[in-house]
């Protein structure tokens, strides 16, 4: 029902859904995808810890889930924020859920230090130091195991009955 990552794999449009970034592909690398939603590593500069959580139906906000549709999604940003925490021991997991430029549903589960550019302030406003480098490059050293970690539990919670 679920699937790893697979190189060059697209996420399935669900057509109507007119140009949607969300809906015509993965919109980042791929980590795992199950049959409601799929965890992506987005390339964001400077936020090597950077990723998606995307619901898969077109919809654009949170309530037009189900109340039980609305929990499995949160279940899965929580399972993901857990891996991020365990493998990374950020300062801080960003979670947001803004959907202004692409009315998708989807939260962003983010990484953040105290040495980023732009923190104590969110990812999207003005960065506050320059960025460091040998520290992004450290922390994307670290991503391959992270995602390891983040397809285990994701199966795991599929196989105990992803709806």
């Amino acid at each position: 029902m679920s699937q790893a990552a697979t190189p060059g794999m697209s996420a399935p449009s669900t057509g109507g859904a007119g140009a949607c970034p969300l809906c015509d592909s993965d919109a980042g690398a791929l980590v795992w995808r199950g049959a409601k939603l799929r965890v992506i590593h987005a390339q964001e500069a400077g936020f090597p810890a950077f990723y998606r959580v995307i619901w898969a139906d077109h919809v654009a906000e949170f309530s037009d889930l189900s109340p039980a549709d609305r929990q499995h999604c949160m279940e899965a940003v929580t399972l993901v924020e857990q891996a991020l925490r365990e493998q990374l021991a950020p300062a801080k997991i960003n979670l947001a859920s803004l959907g202004n430029v692409v009315p998708h549903l989807h939260w962003h589960v983010i990484a953040r230090y105290e040495w980023d550019s732009h923190f104590p302030a969110p990812v999207w406003a003005h960065p506050q130091r320059e960025c460091d480098t040998a520290r992004e490059t450290l922390v994307a050293e670290r991503l391959p195991a992270l995602h390891a970690l983040m397809r285990e539990r994701l199966e795991r919670w599929a196989d105990l009955g992803e709806q």
